[in-house]
């Protein structure tokens, strides 16, 4: 990667709706030299697709949980139920395998503890859990932060 595809890519992370044209403007290329950046750069896997970023509040979701998992279980057989399981769940917007006291994090979102009640319910329904802690947010202060793209 290059200064101008680390510039299209920084741009990409403000500014996802721009046109092809547009985000060419904005970085000073052509749109065709743009879009073969693009281009290559999506058939490397660097940029996976775009999305648009939603208001949690505005959306009534408004509580953010941090959740730890400790498990007994370590076959690789136990962890993809665990995934299947975790991916019907779709308040869990994060899921990380871990190092550390603990094995696993997820971040859940919420309308209020009600509802998270009922994701925690759903989590252990189905898979055996030796431990489960939450940390619940109390402020965003940064989040859905752009990556930092740097070169090489």
């Amino acid at each position: 990667m290059d200064r101008l595809d680390i510039l299209i890519l920084e741009e990409m992370q403000r500014r996802p709706d721009l046109s092809q044209r547009d985000l060419a403007d904005a970085i000073g290329l052509s749109q065709n030299a743009c879009w073969r950046r693009l281009k290559k750069m999506e058939d490397s896997g660097i940029i996976e697709g775009r999305s648009v970023r939603l208001n949690r509040d505005a959306l009534g979701l408004s509580l953010v949980v941090f959740t730890m998992i400790r498990t007994r279980r370590h076959s690789a057989d136990w962890l993809e139920t665990f995934r299947r399981h975790v991916a019907t769940i779709p308040e869990v917007t994060d899921f990380f395998r871990i190092g550390g006291d603990y094995d696993y994090l997820l971040k859940i979102v919420a309308r209020n503890m009600a509802s998270y009640d009922s994701v925690y319910q759903r989590l252990i329904e189905k898979v055996e859990l030796d431990a489960v802690t939450s940390y619940f947010a109390m402020e965003a202060i940064i989040e859905n932060r752009a990556l930092p793209v740097q070169p090489g």
